[in-house]
């Protein structure tokens, strides 16, 4: 049976978000803790955004020394040939591409404003696909941006088009949250099924639906004979009301009732790490994690009511579908509540060495190598503008020549 596979979006679409960011070291601890969980692709950056460049040339190089191995890293670009050439310009070892463009008659005449019409938009993508695969690209996703609002009949066409162009699954975006469940199955089934492609979901919450939608358009494909790709976020942060957050995702396949055991997920994805990288991307972001948050929300595993702290006394199954343990929760959170030493922008070597101390990586015999690995914490720390977290201080101390080039930018090149 065909089967789901993750492509985490949080450091594309995620970042995208109005009023938030990621500094490129928290971009790339995100990608290790992805890399840790199993899932199947991270779309890291943009490729032809020049801010972008060194910090995707060394998440690749990370690739090739095998620390972000099995996980792809694949590229986000307008699918159009002058983005692809200057994708491979700046950032030439990229191999895994998502090639976008819009597809509904809305975006077409309000976003093109007759600049367009549905056969430029073909031709802009099949040529971009062709330029792709010409300049070394090994996989390449085709985009229907605002696919929900596009008729099916042309998403079809599209469809055929890039696969006979050789693109290796077409992405069906719900870009505005416009589908509900039932929608986006037949769609889903109908696509893969009369494309004969994997497709992939991309799915947004402006009406609340974003994890039901995709979960739900995964089964259609499937349905459909065909591989589902599903894109999630870390926490849910996207654009405007969020995307489908990574957790709820994976809890939904493994755990509902019409999932569990029927449509399977790829590979070997380690729901463990969930409250790992949940913490971390909640403080990356600087926004709380809600108390509601499926799996990993204060309250996720909390009972007060008199029956319910009753029967989940007498066996959690009663009104637990899981348990917290399944998602790395339980080991209790230290907080300094006396003297606190901090790595920061302004940090010396004595209380550097300090904090390092404690996490057992000592300099005491190289007091250069700490003076260096000190030097990129204190770069660090200005972009983030917070103190840096012990995996960050670890990666740091453990990569620096890759650290560096994650830290520098070349604004006036």
């Amino acid at each position: 049976m065909p089967k789901i596979y993750l492509i985490d979006v949080t450091n594309r679409d995620g970042v995208q978000t109005a009023k938030l960011g990621l500094s490129k070291l928290e971009k790339t601890m995100i990608n290790i803790y992805l890399n840790g969980m199993g899932v199947f692709q991270s779309e890291f950056g943009f490729p032809t955004t020049k801010h972008e460049s060194n910090y995707l040339r060394a998440n690749l190089e990370l690739a090739e020394m095998g620390v972000l191995r099995p996980i792809r890293l694949g590229g986000w670009i307008r699918a159009i040939v002058a983005d692809v050439v200057t994708t491979f310009r700046l950032v030439p070892t990229i191999r895994h591409l998502n090639l976008s463009i819009s597809t509904s008659d809305q975006m077409i005449y309000g976003k093109f404003q007759g600049r367009k019409n549905r056969e430029d938009i073909i031709k802009d993508m099949t040529g971009a696909v062709d330029a792709a695969w010409a300049l070394g690209a090994e996989s390449i996703g085709v985009n229907a941006e605002d696919a929900s609002r596009t008729d099916l009949d042309y998403l079809i066409e599209f469809g055929l088009s890039a696969k006979e162009h050789g693109a290796c699954r077409l992405r069906y975006c719900d870009t505005l949250g416009y589908d509900d469940p039932l929608t986006i199955y037949e769609t889903a089934k109908a696509l893969a099924e009369s494309v004969g492609l994997p497709i992939e979901l991309h799915c947004h919450g402006d009406l609340g639906m974003a994890v039901a939608t995709s979960i739900s358009g995964a089964k259609g494909v499937i349905d459909g004979g065909q591989d589902a790709y599903i894109n999630t976020t870390v926490n849910g942060i996207g654009e405007r009301a969020g995307n489908a957050d990574l957790v709820a995702v994976i809890l939904a396949i493994t755990k509902a009732k019409g999932f569990a055991g029927k449509y399977q997920l790829a590979g070997a994805v380690d729901l463990s790490k969930a409250w790992k990288i949940a913490k971390f991307a909640s403080y990356a972001f600087d926004i709380p994690i809600p108390i509601n948050q499926p799996g990993v929300g204060a309250n996720a595993f909390a009972h007060e009511s008199g029956i319910h702290a009753d029967g989940v006394i007498k066996d959690p199954h009663n009104y637990e579908l899981f348990g917290y343990e399944e998602l790395g929760r339980g080991e209790p959170e230290m907080v300094e509540t006396g003297r606190e030493i901090c790595a920061g922008e302004y940090s010396g070597i004595s209380g550097f060495s300090h904090v390092m101390g404690k996490m057992a990586v000592s300099f005491v015999d190289n007091r250069e190598e700490a003076n260096k690995v000190l030097e990129l914490v204190r770069y660090a720390n200005v972009e983030s503008h917070k103190p840096l977290v012990e995996d960050e201080l670890l990666f740091i101390a453990k990569y620096p020549e890759v650290v560096k080039k994650l830290l520098t930018l070349n604004p006036l090149e």
